[in-house]
């Protein structure tokens, strides 16, 4: 049993009181809900403690890695396994309303698209998706799936119904148009494109009209990801040798970098969208796997933590706040 109060010692009031019962072994997480309710009760706003990181190991031969996929909770701890790296696996994404992830796996050779129960281990082909280089993302309401998909020498914007299983293209023009991301209430889509002659973040309508670049700067710009508080996009931006985690707001203004190293990519964001997550990169030797570590950022850019992990993490994705 854990009893819990806060207290204004100024005031000399108690602001909350909150008592749990739980076995021994759940003390972490009893831990990570007293520290979301101090959160919401000073800033007003939800935390992000009580909450889970899926994300890509590598180890074994650089030529031929063995990549799976783990899970662990946002600081690194209660870390295990979801796959056994018998296939390569790549990009995994949270699902907004429910412990599932999508990921991006190739079975003899063949690239295909799954989704997996974390709690429960059960996983289920959403299909074959050959010309396909990132996994899927959720719809705000977890009943469609949207991806980058080449045919016919095009990479398009694609959107599957998850029940039905239909498909609908929503870019057309030629160019390369791939990573787009939902804003959090379902009506835009961020995606990155070289349609303009650079790789450029472009938003556009949930039905795949109204399209408007919305970055100018230099360098390249990739995996552009919605906040989920809606008002800014994370992204990752390449200028020279440097690569860069940034945020800007939803019309493109506001550009500002949070992070730069020799190679970053692949941001993610909190529940509550103050924080991120990303992986960092060092140059390999050519005999062992380049060092990759996850670490997170908040949005002054001034509080960088690496993130403990056995060994090379990659791609993490973020989940929502656990279920009580």
């Amino acid at each position: 049993r854990v009893d819990f109060r806060l207290y204004d010692v100024l005031s000399q009031k108690q602001l909350l009181g909150l008592s749990y019962n739980t076995t021994p072994a759940n003390w972490r997480r009893l831990a990570h809900l007293i520290s979301d309710a101090i959160y919401k009760r000073v800033t007003g706003e939800s935390g992000y403690f009580d909450s889970r990181v899926v994300y890509v190991e590598t180890s074994g031969n650089p030529w031929r890695p063995t990549k799976r996929l783990a899970i662990m909770d946002q600081d690194g701890y209660n870390h295990r396994y979801l796959t056994d790296g018998r296939a390569m696996v790549l990009t995994p994404r949270f699902s907004p309303n429910a412990p599932v992830v999508t990921y991006f796996a190739y079975y003899n050779d063949l690239p295909r698209v799954y989704t997996l129960h974390v709690d429960t281990g059960r996983v289920e082909m959403v299909g074959n998706f050959p010309g396909m280089t990132f996994a899927p993302r959720f719809s705000p309401n977890g009943n469609r799936i949207i991806f980058s998909q080449a045919q016919d020498g095009n990479t398009d914007v694609y959107t599957m119904d998850l029940g039905s299983r239909e498909t609908e293209r929503l870019t057309t023009t030629p160019g390369i148009d791939t990573s787009p991301s939902y804003s959090p209430d379902g009506s835009q889509i961020v995606f990155n494109s070289d349609r303009g002659g650079s790789q450029q973040l472009y938003t556009m309508s949930s039905g795949g009209g109204n399209v408007k670049r919305i970055s100018f700067g230099q360098g390249r710009y990739s995996t552009p990801v919605w906040s989920p508080r809606g008002d800014l996009i994370a992204f990752t931006k390449q200028q020279g040798s440097r690569f860069f985690i940034g945020v800007m707001r939803t019309d493109g203004s506001g550009e500002r970098m949070l992070s730069q190293s020799y190679q970053e990519e692949g941001p993610t964001w909190s529940p509550n969208g103050r924080v991120l997550m990303f992986y960092r990169e060092s140059p390999g030797d050519g005999k062992n796997i380049p060092r990759a570590r996850i670490y997170s950022v908040d949005l002054t850019g001034q509080n960088l933590v690496e993130v403990n992990t056995p060994g090379n993490a990659s791609d993490p994705a973020w989940s929502p706040l656990n279920p009580r």
